[in-house]
């Protein structure tokens, strides 16, 4: 089933704590941003970009929070990184918002939003148009993530493909995959303990 009664409320975590307050907001993008810097932690060393589950991460905030919420998330989240907290991958801090990987951690603000938006605008409605949704949204972190080390560093398009892009495709389709899994079974889970 592609989820026909799934997303009867707009996005996953509003179903689940129910009126938003205030403090239920500032809560859930605490507890996302917490997330996605865990996520961040789970590295495997790549030159010159570091594999991570932060684009999972990113993911399933969006999915589940919404496009604002979700925004809000990773703007926290970067401010937390240029406060000096260890929240990026390999536990740097402000100095990565700088460096190789600025332009994909500044690109996780709009990832975070745009899948959001997917769900508001109910193109996200079940697994597989979820993990379509995802797909999409991942191949869009390139923009900003390329064109920062082009400008920055003057890195080549060949470059870019061979170091920046090509060796993360198959992770971030499957990372999307994933996440939409991990939110339609949020749903589902939901779902039964309302039936």
């Amino acid at each position: 089933m592609e989820g026909r009664d799934m997303m009867r409320d707009t996005v996953l975590a509003k179903a689940v704590i129910g009126q938003d307050t205030l403090l239920r907001k500032i809560g859930l993008v605490l507890t996302g941003s917490l997330f996605v810097a865990l996520a961040a932690q789970v590295s495997v060393p790549f030159f010159p970009v570091p594999m991570t589950l932060s684009t999972l991460a990113v993911l399933i905030v969006g999915l589940t929070f919404g496009s604002r919420m979700g925004a809000a998330t990773l703007l926290a989240y970067l401010a937390e990184g240029a406060m000096g907290l260890p929240v990026f991958a390999n536990g740097m801090n402000g100095a990565s918002l700088v460096g190789p990987t600025a332009g994909f951690l500044y690109g996780y603000v709009g990832m975070a939003w745009l899948a959001g938006l997917a769900v508001e605008k109910g193109l996200a409605r079940g697994v597989v148009s979820t993990a379509l949704c995802g797909i999409a949204v991942s191949a869009l972190l390139y923009i900003p993530g390329l064109a920062w080390p082009a400008a920055v560093m003057g890195k080549t398009v060949p470059e870019l493909w061979a170091h920046w892009m090509a060796p993360f495709l198959i992770g971030d389709a499957v990372k999307a995959v994933i996440a939409a899994m991990v939110v339609y079974g949020g749903w589902k889970a939901l779902e039964a303990r309302r039936g």
